[in-house]
């Protein structure tokens, strides 16, 4: 993998494009990855994802070693082959998921025991285990085996699992095999500055070929997670990518960009669509309400994408009231154009050099979602 730098840092604003260069394909940065937790995109083909513009996708060890099994993929030419998609792929670690069954977890310096939640049995997992799957899954980006924390957390307990996300990071340097494969260290240390300051320090030293921010959007609110990411970004090299893990609303996306973030994942596209919200240029609507029952306007007068060229409201909203399937997949495909769409037009305003008035404007067209909002995990 190779990173470069083509535009940044114009005026008072961070935000820069780049480019990542793998063995699949270019990607141009910023960029947003849909999630793809058990090698699929919920709802849609690769094909569709192709159309709307996706170049990266993000796969999930923890569950895919679980089922169907990484040797099953590796038997069966990769996970590439296995789910049909061409293009690069970034699997992460399975820390999150560790931090997200905490009940059915223990921890320790060695690793992390858990029951499965597939069938019940006690299952391994080390920063050495997470590497061998992620190798044999054959992923182009693959991070370090890191420790999330919840928020609020003490300092204490925040500064070991601080301390161990560095000791651990380097056994996964020290694990990794496949040399064509890009390794990203993972930054953790909740939301107090000298942890975070100290785990961004060690981890720069050991020289990983990207940077993933981690432990944000467990409930730090908006202002604190705004606040550890203007100061973390500061100390990552610039020549290196940086990537905010799971953080997906838009005005999240834009603040991080301008704070000089080049990737995003999260399932907020997704699961919105699935749940019936669609995000639109004027703000979140809810399709099931009656309002729509006859309304012959698509999701947004301003998309370009298929579902807002074939299809109408009303008519979504008789998919989701009819239980059909497609409601879901019509939807979804929405939400991933919407979000593609948007980090495709901040990249072009950081090229203008126009970013902060492209974010200001966008940000403020969001006003009509006054519904409580679907959780981000």
């Amino acid at each position: 993998m190779q990173f470069r730098l083509t535009c940044m840092k114009r005026g008072d604003s961070r935000a820069r494009c780049g480019e990542i260069k793998t063995n699949r394909g270019i990607i141009p940065t910023p960029v947003f990855m849909p999630v793809g937790t058990q090698a699929t995109v919920k709802t849609l083909t690769p094909k569709q994802l192709e159309d709307v513009g996706v170049k990266i996708l993000l796969c999930n060890t923890y569950h895919l070693s679980l089922r169907p099994g990484e040797e099953v993929i590796k038997k069966l030419g990769g996970l590439h082959r296995f789910m049909g998609w061409d293009g690069p792929i970034l699997t992460d670690s399975g820390g999150f998921q560790v931090f997200s069954l905490s009940d059915l977890t223990k921890i320790s310096d060695k690793g992390v025991e858990f029951q499965s939640p597939v069938c019940g049995t006690r299952v391994s997992l080390s920063p050495e285990r997470s590497i061998e799957i992620q190798n044999a899954l054959g992923a182009d980006i693959i991070t370090a085996f890191d420790e999330c924390v919840p928020y609020p957390c003490e300092r204490d307990r925040a500064e070991r699992a601080m301390l161990r996300t560095v000791t651990w990071a380097k056994r996964c340097l020290d694990a990794r095999k496949n040399p064509e494969q890009a390794l990203f260290g993972i930054i953790q240390g909740s939301v107090f500055k000298e942890l975070r300051s100290k785990c961004v320090e060690q981890l720069v030293e050991m020289d990983f070929d990207g940077y993933a921010i981690g432990g944000l959007s467990v409930g730090e609110g908006k202002y604190l997670m705004n606040e550890v990411l203007n100061y973390t970004v500061d100390q990552l090299p610039a020549n290196k990518p940086r990537y905010l893990m799971g953080v997906g609303m838009p005005e999240d996306i834009l603040n991080a960009i301008e704070y000089g973030v080049d990737m995003f994942d999260c399932v907020i596209p997704t699961r919105n669509g699935r749940n019936g919200w669609a995000f639109t240029s004027r703000g979140k609507i809810k399709i099931r309400n009656s309002r729509y029952k006859d309304d012959a306007s698509p999701l947004d007068e301003r998309c370009g994408c298929y579902t807002c060229q074939r299809f109408s409201r009303a008519y979504i909203r008789h998919l989701f009231n009819a239980d059909e399937i497609l409601g879901l997949s019509l939807l979804s495909l929405h939400n991933i154009y919407f979000f593609i769409d948007m980090v495709r037009q901040a990249r072009q305003a950081i090229l203008n050099g126009s970013f902060k008035d492209f974010k200001a404007g966008f940000i403020s067209n969001l006003s009509e979602t006054v519904d409580k909002e679907v959780s981000p995990r």
